[in-house]
């Protein structure tokens, strides 16, 4: 993929060890509130912080980015890291097949990044 940030995301969540990591390209939908969402889920909640604590801390350090939003941290069940243009999902699992955002947009692009690269 040729967006950087979302290589960073990508990268931040893969070190991490995130599982089953899904990029839902929103692009060609008009009023989407982004134009990608990336989902992935871990085992525990202290796995879901350290992916979504590795992300940020990614994305601040190559792009001096910062979330524009982050919500769920007490918990961490489900973090969500809004940066504009991506919006990231960090889920514990059973939260992910619970709320199963990926049938909400079944008409847009999906794609599974390869964890190798």
């Amino acid at each position: 993929m040729k967006n950087k940030k979302l290589n960073l995301i990508l990268q931040g969540i893969d070190d991490k060890k995130g599982n089953d990591t899904t990029v839902i390209n929103l692009k060609k939908f008009d009023n989407t509130i982004a134009d990608y969402f990336v989902i992935t889920d871990a085992t525990t909640n202290v796995q879901v912080k350290a992916i979504a604590d590795n992300v940020r801390k990614m994305l601040s350090k190559d792009l001096k980015a910062k979330p524009l939003g982050v919500e769920g941290e007490s918990l961490a069940e489900w973090i969500l890291l809004d940066y504009g243009d991506v919006i990231v999902h960090v889920f514990q699992r059973p939260v992910r097949e619970y709320y199963d955002i990926e049938s909400l947009w079944e008409d847009a692009e999906t794609i599974k990044p390869n964890n190798d690269e």
